[in-house]
């Protein structure tokens, strides 16, 4: 496919997405399934400019005066990709599968359409209705924040400790080009293509061998912050497919009892065979499937160390990594998530013995869903907790974390400008003897 046929291919799903409300990647893979005459490299080349696309969603339709697909996709190439209004012209020249040429309008917009003017939702590309819970969050920085929040997301792998060290690691993925992450001791960056897609990581002998596991650095800190220990009990709450779980099992070598588990048992399916790869070594508690799931921890209840509760969230702070989700988030889903943030808190309550911890980690930004949802289980559980202090959680994490983390009044907060990183929160609490 030409350039301009992908142009037009992208045009294409962004107007399925638009107009039947769906993600970008179903939406992408039908309209592979529709034409499988497109090459791996061409749906490649499509979803990167989908996926743009929708990073600069509003900004570029603002600068075009337009919301249309054809527009946004215009207005995306000059703001995200950098391209001259001559080279765009060229693009979009009418020829067989290219796009229609530019209007005389379209040109005007391309070479004098502005940002100078437009409000924050606007030049930051985020829902309007998020923008007074990121205000409080970011102050002064909310908009290098968003604009963060818009680019392409690093690559990162973390090393796993079990098998090898990170030096060890750099030479045996020479051919791949790493580079140490700023903050993870255990992570590697690895470069990203033109089309902002990195190498097929999964297939690489070393990923097969369990030498690295993909995981975005701020997911790694997160796991570090959690002060995991060898000797400990520690239940992973909301474990999904293990990403933390093999975490914790590296950071304690194996030494430690480390039960993981999750609401939902589908979530769980790949875990198992990440821990065989790895060498990690956890206990697995599936819930059976149905409405009514038994608890599957009452057995250790008062008795575990950490709870490490990695909660369901609306996910604010990967917006790097999903631009489409940011689009589809409404105030809805984030009353649902708060809900089950509550639930899962409770129950690490009663799960932590005096003198535990639980270490409450989300993705999100939002401080209706971080330091909200720890303040609601101070106020639950009574005087039973008590935040650890944010420094106590850094020193035994990463203490050279602590110029590039906002401190929160009850935990600390990762960002893609500050941090480099996902916006993961993390804060820890203590239950009292």
């Amino acid at each position: 496919m030409t350039p301009s046929a992908r142009l037009s291919a992208a045009i294409e799903v962004l107007a399925d997405i638009a107009e039947r409300r769906r993600p970008a990647a179903d939406a992408l893979k039908d309209w592979g399934l529709a034409h499988r005459f497109a090459g791996s490299g061409d749906r490649a080349a499509i979803a990167s400019l989908v996926y743009d696309g929708l990073r600069r969603r509003a900004s570029a339709a603002w600068i075009m005066g337009q919301e249309t697909p054809r527009a946004v996709l215009i207005g995306m190439l000059r703001l995200q990709r950098g391209l001259a209004a001559p080279t765009i012209a060229s693009l979009f020249n009418g020829g067989r599968f290219a796009p229609e040429p530019l209007s005389a309008q379209e040109q005007e917009r391309l070479a004098n359409g502005s940002l100078d003017d437009a409000p924050p939702e606007i030049a930051g590309d985020a829902p309007d209705w998020v923008l007074p819970s990121l205000q409080g969050v970011f102050g002064g920085d909310l908009l290098p924040e968003l604009r963060a929040l818009g680019r392409r997301a690093p690559l990162d792998i973390r090393v796993n400790r079990l098998k090898l060290d990170r030096d060890e690691a750099l030479s045996r993925l020479a051919h791949l080009a790493p580079e140490l992450t700023p903050h993870a001791p255990m992570g590697l960056r690895i470069p990203l293509g033109e089309d902002g897609r990195g190498p097929a990581l999964h297939i690489e002998p070393e990923f097969i061998e369990g030498l690295y596991e993909i995981q975005d650095e701020g997911s790694q800190l997160a796991t570090l912050l959690s002060g995991a220990r060898p000797g400990e009990t520690i239940v992973d709450l909301c474990a999904g497919g293990g990403g933390k779980t093999l975490g914790l099992a590296a950071l304690t070598r194996n030494k430690g009892r480390i039960i993981a588990t999750d609401a939902d048992p589908r979530r769980l399916a790949p875990i198992h065979e990440r821990l065989r790869r790895s060498g990690a070594e956890a206990e697995i508690r599936t819930p059976r499937a149905g409405r009514a799931r038994a608890d599957v921890l009452t057995d250790l209840d008062g008795t575990v160390d950490r709870v490490l509760v990695d909660a369901p969230c609306t996910g604010t702070g990967t917006w790097r990594r999903n631009p489409d989700a940011k689009w589809r988030l409404r105030p809805g889903s984030l009353a649902l998530r708060v809900s089950e943030q509550a639930q899962v808190l409770d129950r690490a309550a009663e799960l932590v013995r005096p003198g535990g911890r639980i270490v409450y980690v989300t993705c999100s930004l939002l401080p209706e869903e971080n330091d909200a949802a720890v303040a609601g289980l101070l106020k639950r559980q009574g005087e039973r907790f008590a935040v650890v202090a944010a420094d106590e959680v850094l020193a035994a994490g990463t203490p050279g974390l602590a110029p590039f983390v906002r401190l929160t009044q009850q935990g600390l907060q990762m960002s893609p400008a500050l941090t480099g990183t996902d916006g993961f929160y993390v804060a820890a609490l203590e239950r009292r003897a």
